[in-house]
């Protein structure tokens, strides 16, 4: 079914930051126009998804023209679930960066480039071809090198360099894969690639452009082996940009995984057992640099990358309940790590460090905040009945199924060293007493701020928390809705049909 409505969330980002360049010079005015432009697409992403939930497959044409000529967005189930969570959590940075953010990089565009990323977001969930997929990623590594960028320190330009260059290198490595698929298929329409891979005697240069794009693809998810670059530039810029591109920017490589994957190349055995063993190993590698950091935005950029791990194993695995688990983990994952950056931005203005040994006393001091921060880190675990133990408990079923003890014994183990990870941030930073040394407390500006300046950076906690307690509380829901999902991925001629229908 066509439809115009798709274009909303990729539009009203762009234009949101095109009203921004207006008011350059007046940061207040930015925070506002930013707030309300995130409102505003996530009114239109939420539009959106409750349209593609009913198992309707929407498509835009741009200039009409028709696939395979032409740019295509597609909406199904996936792709709006993520441009309404992407476009939830977005608005909850926003608030907090209204917040958190100075004038001084506020001057420098920081609130138009936060809608630039966003638009790149949500146009690469909804990107029908592999080349306007790549488009959107540039906009994305743009976009993203200028946030991390800002404030020129020299941690960030350390940690932006490795960000930069293993992405650019994914880039190529993802370009070349195109080229490969153009060259031999003539076409670049995921629809129609898929209808012509099935039709096509060059099954070994497929599959070695399948590899290529398994590596452009597993660099920006941060898979195993090729993750290194991310615990080495997540931690250095300011926690709102920190809390976005934990929650989002290696989602959008799970995603395209998910998307290509699915239509082109998950049939064959060696593409899925390499998945596997990739994926087991990032569950295991990822929890086990979170059990040896001290530095709670390090913790949790390494818990991303074992975290990625359960997402690929439903990739690998590809089962239905698989898929299910896999895709819940997603949803609860954007909104989970997003909310643990925000979190440690705050403990960052209580204590001046985000060290382990500087904080301390939390619990004692602020109670309902630290219950609050409570629910989130430990719904990053999986206790139960919290948001992560559901799509666990779907994976380890779809392990169970498939008979992999290898992946029962991944997950498990993960989970383990996550929830030890989790407990001793809780111990360290909650529990003990503080450390007070002058130098780090004069960073510390929580008791500086008026009451209004501290619900504002309270509000977006509250709201990830809430997102987070509902996909607890309505996990039913969630799963069927990752159901549909499963059953569209498993099934390309669904998407195909959307797309290019059958004369």
């Amino acid at each position: 079914m066509i439809s115009h409505f798709l274009i909303w969330p990729i539009l009203l980002p762009l234009l949101s930051a095109i009203v921004m360049m207006f008011f350059w010079s007046k940061p207040r005015e930015q925070r506002v126009i930013s707030v309300v432009g995130h409102f505003f697409t996530l009114i239109s992403a939420i539009f959106v998804a409750t349209r593609t939930m009913k198992g309707d497959i929407y498509t835009l044409f741009a200039g009409n023209w028709e696939a395979p000529y032409g740019i295509v967005f597609v909406g199904d189930a996936l792709s709006g679930a993520l441009v309404a969570l992407a476009s939830f959590s977005a608005l909850a940075v926003s608030i907090f960066s209204a917040g958190s953010i100075g004038n001084g990089r506020a001057s420098f565009g920081f609130f138009p480039i936060l809608q630039f990323l966003l638009m790149g977001l949500n146009g690469s969930f909804l990107a029908g071809d592999l080349f306007n997929l790549y488009v959107w990623f540039e906009v994305i590594i743009i976009s993203s090198f200028v946030l991390i960028t800002l404030g020129s320190e020299k941690a960030q330009l350390e940690g932006a360099m490795k960000y930069v260059t293993m992405n650019l290198l994914a880039s190529i490595i993802f370009l070349t894969g195109i080229a490969m698929l153009y060259g031999l298929l003539g076409s670049l329409n995921l629809a129609d690639l898929s209808r012509r891979i099935a039709e096509s005697p060059d099954i070994g240069l497929i599959n070695t452009a399948a590899v290529l794009l398994l590596v452009g693809f597993g660099i920006k998810s941060a898979l195993f082996p090729m993750y290194f670059w991310l615990p080495a530039s997540y931690h250095t810029p300011p926690a709102a940009v920190s809390a976005i591109f934990g929650g989002l920017l290696t989602k959008v490589g799970v995603y395209a995984m998910f998307r290509v994957f699915s239509l082109l190349f998950i049939d064959d055995p060696f593409i899925r057992k390499t998945i596997i063993i990739l994926a087991i190993l990032s569950m295991i590698a990822g929890a086990l640099g979170a059990m040896v950091q001290e530095n709670i935005r390090k913790i949790f950029s390494y818990l991303i990358i074992s975290h990625i791990g359960f997402m690929f194993a439903g990739l690998g695995l590809f089962t239905e309940l698989a898929i299910i688990g896999a895709i819940f983990y997603l949803f609860h994952d954007i909104i989970a790590k997003t909310n643990a950056f925000l979190i440690s931005g705050i403990i960052y203005k209580i204590r001046g460090s985000f060290r382990l040994e500087n904080i301390g006393g939390l619990y004692n001091q602020f109670p309902y905040v630290s219950i609050l921060f409570a629910l989130a880190l430990f719904s990053l675990v999986g206790t139960p009945p919290l948001s992560g133990f559901w799509p666990k408990l779907y994976l380890l079923q779809g392990a169970f199924a498939d008979l992999n003890a290898w992946m029962m014994f991944g997950i498990l183990l993960a989970s383990l060293l996550t929830l030890l990870a989790v407990v001793k941030i809780w111990i360290a930073a909650f529990w003990k007493k503080p450390q007070v040394r002058k130098e780090i407390q004069e960073r510390a500006v929580w008791h500086t701020l008026d009451q209004q300046h501290k619900i504002i950076l309270l509000t977006p906690i509250i709201m990830l928390t809430l997102a987070s307690l509902l996909l607890a509380f309505y996990s039913s829901e969630v799963g069927s809705l990752a159901a549909l999902i499963a059953q569209q991925l498993s099934d390309p001629r669904i998407y195909i049909e959307a797309v290019i229908p059958t004369p």
